[in-house]
């Protein structure tokens, strides 16, 4: 539904998007992560026509946007980097008129703005100046009018910034209900948002795309893919440690930052659980926990994305 190809952008010097390429399919929700200045920004207003790339192009079910772009428009809903709206109008203003220029009049319009008012909450600020309201609310209003259409691909340029805890869990529940009958794209720098809501997380850094994979496949790349967590004495580290060094599969053995654990990491990502299990079972360790962990994207981010990083998609 949603296909980019080879996009290239300079400013100047600075190649801010270098040959980026992908496709969003219908039920998959796409993140796309990578630290402040990596080309997420530039890639998404290239995608939807507000920038004009050196090279490149999108197509927006079956619509390139460079070729037909109304109809490639139509088919996207889209909320831009800082979610701008007119400041001087009210929500509901606002939301008439995006409304109007999307076609919809009469007691269509009024559904639509209702349905939108209700699923993104504005409720309560619905005839407030969009000035007067906090980051979190005019993030909000920009979601709504990215959905007022119920388009079939939705772009969304950091959908949870400004948005409280429970602002946050409302907007990926808004997402998951969208998920399947969607392509959606969600430009963000928060793990977590990746973790919580995405189906496909792509990283990119210095504008080219470095990983493409599930979250789950990106953490499984992480040196902590398999490791064992032990919740243990302190008193008992010295003797689980000398045991665990037996081990052929342990590559390292690391105390948690709370010192109330011991972080088992395996070589190579080997399965070691079993091992870990059946040693502290026959040696009475008395073990106040264990755990396998399935990797931290946090630490594979960190390593993909780091000035010098070499690590290339897989």
């Amino acid at each position: 539904m949603l296909e980019i190809r080879n996009l290239h952008k300079n400013f100047g010097p600075l190649v801010a998007v270098d040959d980026v390429s992908f496709t969003v399919a219908r039920g998959e929700v796409l993140g796309f992560l990578g630290p402040n200045g990596a080309g997420k920004s530039t890639t998404m207003k290239m995608a939807t026509g507000f920038l004009a790339p050196d090279r490149g192009t999108a197509v927006i079910c079956g619509h390139d946007i460079a070729d037909a772009p109304l109809a490639a428009k139509r088919s996207f809903g889209y909320l831009p980097e800082g979610a701008p709206a007119y400041p001087d109008m009210t929500v509901a203003d606002f939301l008439r008129f995006v409304a109007h220029i999307r076609g919809f009049r009469g007691e269509e319009a009024t559904a639509r703005i209702n349905h939108i008012v209700e699923l993104v909450h504005l409720n309560e600020v619905y005839e407030q100046r969009i000035e007067t309201l906090s980051k979190g609310f005019r993030r909000r209003v920009g979601v709504a009018q990215a959905l007022i259409h119920d388009p079939p691909v939705v772009i969304l340029d950091e959908p949870t910034d400004g948005l409280d805890p429970n602002q946050k869990y409302e907007m990926r529940g808004i997402l998951a209900a969208m998920r399947s009958e969607k392509a959606i794209i969600i430009s963000t720098h928060l793990l977590e948002e990746v973790e919580a809501v995405c189906s496909r997380a792509i990283i990119i850094a210095r504008g080219r795309i470095l990983a493409d994979g599930t979250p789950g496949e990106l953490a499984a790349r992480s040196r902590y893919h398999n490791a064992v967590r032990l919740e243990i004495e302190p008193a008992n580290e010295p003797r689980i440690r000398a045991d665990l060094a037996a081990l052929a599969d342990i590559a390292a053995i690391e105390t948690a930052d709370d010192g109330r654990a011991l972080i088992v990491l395996p070589r190579e990502h080997a399965s070691i659980a079993a091992d870990i299990a059946e040693l502290a079972e026959g040696r009475d360790w008395r073990i106040g926990g264990f755990s396998v962990e399935r990797g931290r994207l946090d630490e594979v981010f960190r390593a993909i994305t780091a000035p010098g990083s070499d690590i290339a998609a897989s």
